[in-house]
């Protein structure tokens, strides 16, 4: 006899259902990669790694193995395009990360999007409007904001900077730490003048609409930031009213060369999302091509039960073997 059986699913269970049913509605395909590779591919890339300690281990062979600390440069390495094409794949995997806190390594659970090939600005603003969308889709009912930043105002604010001091800067930009910005410029014999415009952009924050006056204003006149500015009203204004101008959020700028993202949850004190355009990892990994894509660590919607409310999931069964 048929009937209706609940099983209790966890939030992060929930919400990787949910993310795979939007990804499948949009045309991205499932995408699974190995839980290791040789370490040598992930040494070449450390910077771009939320940290640089990687658990390794001998193979039978010999070789040095990694367990994967990352998806991004796994897809980035075996999705390959058609030719002028894009490659849009959708993964739900774990990684596994120490984040220096004293708890050692974890496996994290990310569900998330890359496309890979010849990227557009096009295909940015799809991925910035399904980042949105998969905030809505895991917060069950809670407020949400995605907040968004270039690259390429704060590399065309900084010039020919030093890269190691670009990198410096660009940390404390993401603390929010002003003086720490003045301090590292000051240090470099970067202008005064230069400091206050990086300093004032930590200010602005809003809608596209409510800061793009005072970006124009403090670096309009720099082609490159002019540049960036008008592609990052094209992403904002093709997607929802949940996205906020905020240029704390940052990536490594040999990696991240244009709109980087990170999205939030009410209730949940750390980002559930992130993302941006990495093609200069791609360029890094001698591959003539762009990239977007983005992560969202499920496992924090577990670690903070206060951010939504549990649930169950119906599955129809016969009570038999389930056919």
């Amino acid at each position: 006899m048929n009937g209706s059986v609940k099983f209790s699913l966890s939030r992060a269970e929930r919400a990787v259902f949910a993310l795979r049913a939007l990804y499948e509605s949009r045309g991205y395909e499932r995408f699974k990669v190995n839980k290791f590779e040789e370490y040598d591919f992930y040494a070449g890339c450390k910077s771009f790694l939320t940290s640089e300690n990687v658990l390794t281990f001998t193979d039978s062979g010999g070789r040095l193995m990694a367990l994967k600390p990352d998806v991004t440069l796994s897809v980035v390495k075996n999705a390959d395009p058609d030719a002028g094409g894009v490659r849009k794949v959708y993964y739900n995997e774990s990684v596994y990360r120490d984040y220096g806190d004293g708890n050692g390594f974890r496996e994290i659970t990310q569900t998330g999007l890359e496309c890979v090939g010849a990227v557009d600005e096009a295909t940015v603003a799809e991925a910035v409007r399904l980042a949105e969308e998969s905030l809505a889709a895991v917060s069950e009912g809670r407020e949400t904001v995605l907040t968004v930043s270039h690259m390429g105002v704060v590399s065309g604010v900084l010039g020919g900077v030093d890269p190691s001091v670009r990198d410096e800067i660009r940390g404390y930009m993401e603390n929010k730490n002003a003086d720490g910005v003045r301090r590292a410029a000051a240090g470099a014999g970067v202008g005064g003048a230069v400091a206050e415009k990086l300093v004032s952009l930590l200010s602005v924050y809003g809608s596209f609409d409510d800061a793009e006056g005072e970006l124009l204003r403090l670096c309009g006149d720099i082609p490159e930031c002019a540049a960036a500015v008008a592609e990052l009203g094209a992403v904002c204004r093709s997607a929802g009213d949940r996205i906020r101008i905020d240029f704390s959020v940052a990536g490594d700028m040999n990696y991240y060369t244009g709109i980087v993202f990170r999205g939030y949850v009410n209730g949940i004190p750390k980002s559930v999302l992130s993302g941006g355009r990495y093609d200069g990892l791609l360029r890094g990994m001698g591959r003539a091509r762009g990239g977007v894509g983005f992560a969202v660590m499920t496992d924090l919607l577990e670690a903070y039960p206060g951010a939504g409310n549990a649930g169950y999931g119906t599955f129809l069964t016969d009570g038999g073997d389930g056919k």
